[in-house]
């Protein structure tokens, strides 16, 4: 019979769909041996491909399951029809704890802007094959009508709703959100969807709980199962996913670059993050799945391979069967109401693309980009924005030749025309970790590329950092430019960005990676740093920092003629172009470094160190310390505690600074009752405020 034909020749096959009509039945192995009336260990053999049933075994699986005749040959699924799939709530914490939002998310600045870099940046990171780009595709889709009822019966939304009513608290700020978008739903009847694709990333492989891609997007809050020279660190970047839906809810469709049950396509799960509620009687902890149930886990929901009609349904159905993984943020809209129409929207995202990855998608001559990267808009399934590639040259063109260049070797010394690029050598010192008794600095060379500014440049004479996959780090303007020098651009490679393959590029990668923030916004000292490597290394980072904006001067300089006569020195001296200095103004103390680090008890240890303008009377300052959390405005805890290091006194909330110093240093220990989120979920920031007569 050709159905015994064909499990022969492929037992294992078999065995894996096997496997996975029992997970779905919520049958155990025992439970089907007694069914069959055989051994649990034939049952095991047969899963395990290890043997093949019979014939008419094969009939009484299929009957016993409540399948198709015919389905174990053609490994045909259950019909997602037979309500198998569906949301699986988490009870709330029999301790009574509650969560009233993912504190993730508020780690970010609330912007499309940031979901697009972190997304993107993940899907570098995932990167598979090094000779192809990466292709991401990002898509605007508003629907109505029946295409949105379709779309609601596809997600289960009669049921997800009420659990986004209930928690629509409007004390709260994610219920007032959750309220807002329930209310607009009604009253347009339309709902915007975006989908994130990636094309040749790895795709989200691994098991269902244990570790793997799969649950560290899927299941887990910062786990980022990132290692070596990632871009991302934290495992933070996912939240702004969920974040960019009125609903907190993405459905997700998954093309595996390795089998898993011995499948590769069309791996489905849906998470939501609500905050904690409670419903008919029922308290729920707040996040949800969309799959099928876990007859091993309670409240709990597996993943399921959909047929091709859901994943149409869904607008998830992929362009090819290249490896990685779509997300469909359901109910997407721009946090910080910079977009709010297609066009818009269209907008933030191309810019977006092309500010933090515009150098990715910069290759040399006959080499493949590491990204390329694409916008649409659609309403109804009609085309509102055409599909644009974000073009680099278009975008940053004179970045983009200065890269090109160093990636063709077309570099040159000095500048003398306007569109040379100047290619010069960065010293970083990298030191030895914490762990490594008895190591040595290691020298790192990181590359600086300086070019003329473009003309109509909007902003000339800026530095912008990165390493690893070429995404921007550090952005910032370069000051103190001599005079005459022309509008330029800067760009630093570092890390294995540059391209040598040395043991120091590691080295450098690692390092500068743990002096990143979770916004991968800048180099500086952070607990991370400080922590892991030896003591000076935020003295090494200033170093760099310093040397790289001293050769950008430099190279930007004018060249000087060679002296031919030329006028007496006298002259010369009368007619010198150098600044006259100013007078000293009297200023405002500001504070010049600050770092420190969350302890075990979840309070903030800061030291910080103030520059003083001199004068004859003493400044009466008050420190603030505030939260930079992704919600916008930068929300005040107080101190716990303060304590004067040098040249101040404290009393109470106040320093006293003496008079004439220079300088003054202290430490502070934040109250963790006053902070809005967790400090580990925060950067903290210190501000002076002039106090009057020491009084609090």
């Amino acid at each position: 019979m050709q159905d015994g034909d064909d499990i022969t020749r492929d037992p294992e096959a078999f065995g894996a769909w096997l496997g996975r009509q029992l997970r779905r039945k919520g049958m155990s192995q025992s439970d089907l041996a007694a069914a069959l009336d055989v051994t649990r260990a034939a049952v095991s053999a047969w899963i395990t491909g290890r043997a093949t049933p019979r014939i008419d075994k094969i009939q009484a699986i299929e009957k016993v399951l409540d399948l198709a005749v015919g389905s174990s040959a053609t490994r045909d699924e259950a019909p997602e029809s037979s309500g198998y799939v569906g949301w699986h709530h988490r009870l709330a914490h029999s301790d009574g704890g509650r969560e009233l939002g993912n504190a993730a998310a508020f780690a970010f600045d609330s912007s499309l802007a940031i979901t697009v870099r972190e997304a993107t940046q993940n899907s570098l990171d995932e990167r598979r094959d090094r000779t192809r780009p990466v292709r991401v595709r990002f898509i605007l889709h508003e629907i109505t009508g029946e295409r949105l009822r379709r779309l609601q019966e596809a997600i289960c939304w009669d049921d997800l709703v009420l659990h986004i009513e209930a928690a629509s608290d409007p004390k709260q700020k994610v219920g007032r959100m959750l309220a807002d978008g329930l209310r607009e739903l009604r009253e347009t009847g339309k709902l915007l969807l975006l989908r994130i694709d990636d094309y040749n990333a790895n795709g989200l492989t691994g098991p269902e709980y244990d570790d793997g891609r799969f649950a560290a997007v899927v299941r887990r809050q910062l786990d980022s199962h990132k290692r070596g020279t990632a871009g991302g660190s934290f495992g933070l970047g996912k939240a702004t996913i969920w974040g960019a839906s009125r609903f907190g809810t993405v459905i997700v469709n998954s093309t595996l670059s390795e089998p898993y049950e011995g499948l590769h396509e069309r791996r489905m799960i849906g998470r939501t993050d609500l905050p904690w509620h409670e419903l008919n009687g029922v308290q729920y902890a707040g996040p949800a799945w969309l799959g099928s149930r876990d007859p091993m886990r309670e409240s709990a929901a597996r993943s399921w391979w959909a047929g091709e009609r859901t994943v149409e349904e869904l607008y998830l159905a992929r362009g090819s069967v290249d490896s990685g993984t779509s997300f469909l943020i359901v109910g997407a809209h721009d946090p910080s109401g910079e977009a709010s129409t297609l066009e818009e929207m269209h907008t933030v995202l191309v810019r977006g693309l092309a500010s933090d990855f515009w150098a990715s998608m910069v290759a040399g001559r006959g080499q493949a980009p590491m990204l390329e990267a694409s916008v649409e808009a659609l309403c109804d399934g009609q085309v509102v924005v055409a599909e644009e590639r974000v073009d680099p040259y278009r975008y940053e063109p004179a970045r983009a030749r200065a890269v090109r260049a160093f990636l063709d070797r077309t570099t040159v010394s000095q500048l003398t025309k306007t569109d040379d690029v100047v290619e010069l050598s960065v010293p970083l010192t990298v030191p030895p970790r914490k762990t490594e008794v008895g190591a040595t600095p290691i020298e790192h060379r990181a590359v600086l590329l300086v070019t003329s500014a473009s003309e109509g440049d909007q902003k000339p004479n800026r530095l912008v950092g990165m390493r690893g996959t070429r995404m921007t780090v550090l952005d910032r303007p370069v000051t103190g430019v001599p005079l005459g020098s022309a509008q330029f651009q800067a760009v630093l490679f570092a890390g294995i960005a540059t391209g040598a393959g040395l043991p120091a590029d590691e080295a450098a990668e690692t390092f500068l990676r743990a002096a990143e923030p979770p916004e991968h916004n800048d180099w500086k000292p952070t607990e991370d740093l400080t922590s892991t490597y030896a003591r000076g290394a935020a003295t090494r980072l200033r170093e760099f920092r310093k040397t790289i904006l001293g050769m950008v001067r430099g190279a930007a300089k004018p060249a000087e003629p060679v002296e031919q006569g030329g006028p007496p020195s006298l002259l010369r001296d009368l007619t010198s172009l150098d600044p006259i200095p100013l007078p000293r103004t009297k200023g405002y103390p500001t504070v010049k470094s600050a770092t420190g680090e969350v302890d075990e008890n979840g309070a903030w240890r800061i030291r910080v160190e103030i520059k003083l303008p001199e004068r004859e009377d003493p400044w009466v300052l008050r420190p603030l310390l505030r939260f930079a959390t992704r919600s916008g405005p930068k929300p005040e805890a107080r101190w716990a505690e303060l304590a004067a290091e040098s040249n101040c006194e404290v009393s109470g909330d106040v320093l006293l600074c003496g008079a004439r110093e220079r300088s003054a240093i202290f430490t502070g220990v934040s109250n963790v009752t006053s902070h809005p989120v967790a400090g580990r979920m925060a950067i903290a920031e210190v501000d002076l405020v002039q106090a009057k007569d020491g009084n609090r």
